[in-house]
């Protein structure tokens, strides 16, 4: 979700209401003047990179708090970080309970975790072929997943599951596609289907697809961009406001900086940036990196490479997070909002989400179907 978007008022209380809230690994400092203070204008990336440890573990233990015992707490660790590793040992020792990763294979994590046999490993991945090659190279290191998220980057908000922007939409990343091949697969491999359960994730917006995706084999879906304009959100209010205000003409797909896909908000810095890329990627070269840390174990920017996004991701989140409508790079998904353009508390999210019961005074919102493969 960015920089910030789900710390630990979001994640605790997702949890509190007896789900899996997750907060998001990066950067969190912003969150915590005192460690801003030492790190704002430093580019000692060694100092940068224990403080954001310190406020992942201050985060972890609040929404503990805030959680009162109720439900999991995870924390979203990106593969394609420089800080992937020690954020995730942090996240152990500070006793979450599950490791969440996207934004590439994790391969390594069962090896990571190996102290902590007891915190769940949950891939997000988005077609039959990644899960296939997740489940036998871990399957060598006796570890299976607990459990894995399926993202069809169609619909999905930030980072996409797919090689660009063109094969986003492609058929074989359709939820019935992926499910039906995945309990094909798990019977080929000799797995209880039961054994690793299937999260849904990207465009959920209402109860009726909720019970079709649980009726093709999901145990479970995820949410990302409904929870994010929450109240408890962690997000200024400003940032809500540009997701919930969003047209369907304001959502693009674009090559972010770590060379994946992205899906954000046309806010006027992604507007201008999009007029510039061309440009930009014909004159890419090899750079010291704007924030000092070097955030990303590979940067389109920093390190000259064309093909990649020619911005610092870092930079336009951190605006973001902070609310600055102009200058941040606001991921959203494509979908429209459970609630439409209003805010509300993540308790009546939950609740229309699992039984179907809108707040009394919301209209019903479209419901688009887009579980057929096409």
């Amino acid at each position: 979700m960015g920089i910030g978007i789900s710390a630990h008022r979001l994640a605790g209380t997702v949890a509190k209401f007896s789900a899996v809230g997750t907060i998001s690994s990066v950067d969190l400092r912003r969150h915590h003047p005192d460690l801003m203070a030492q790190t704002h204008r430093s580019r000692d990336k060694k100092l940068i990179d224990s403080v954001n440890l310190i406020a992942l573990d201050r985060e972890i233990k609040a929404a503990r708090t805030l959680a009162g015992g109720c439900g999991m707490l995870a924390v979203n660790v990106m593969r394609a970080v420089s800080e992937y590793a020690s954020s995730v040992r942090q996240a152990c020792a500070s006793g979450i309970d599950a490791i969440v990763v996207g934004a590439g294979l994790p391969l390594d994590l069962p090896e990571l975790t190996a102290h902590y046999p007891k915190v769940a490993l949950i891939p997000i991945l988005s077609d039959v072929r990644g899960i296939a090659l997740i489940l036998k190279k871990w399957m060598r290191k006796n570890r299976l997943p607990d459990a894995i998220v399926i993202e069809n980057p169609r619909y999905a908000g930030g980072h996409l599951g797919a090689a660009n922007p063109q094969e986003v939409a492609d058929p074989h990343f359709a939820f019935p596609t992926v499910l039906e091949g995945t309990l094909e697969l798990f019977k080929q491999l000799g797995l209880e289907r039961e054994r690793i359960p299937l999260i849904a994730a990207g465009g959920i917006n209402n109860h009726q697809e909720v019970r079709e995706l649980l009726a093709l084999g999901a145990s479970a879906v995820q949410l990302g961009t409904p929870f994010a304009v929450t109240k408890e959100g962690d997000a200024h209010p400003n940032f809500k406001k540009v997701l919930v205000e969003a047209r369907p003409e304001d959502i693009v797909t674009f090559i972010s900086n770590t060379g994946l896909p992205a899906r954000a908000v046309r806010t006027p810095w992604l507007a201008n940036y999009l007029d510039k890329e061309a440009k930009l990627k014909g004159i890419a070269k090899a750079k010291p990196c704007t924030m000092g840390f070097e955030c990303l174990a590979q940067c389109g920017w920093r390190d000259g490479i064309a093909k990649a996004g020619q911005f610092c991701i870092d930079t336009q989140l951190a605006f973001a997070v902070n609310g600055d409508i102009k200058r941040g790079l606001f991921f959203r998904g494509s979908e429209e909002l459970p609630f439409g353009n209003a805010i509300r508390s993540v308790q009546e999210l939950m609740q229309y989400m699992l039984t179907g019961q809108r707040p009394t005074d919301l209209k019903e919102p479209s419901l688009e179907r887009y579980l057929l493969p096409s």
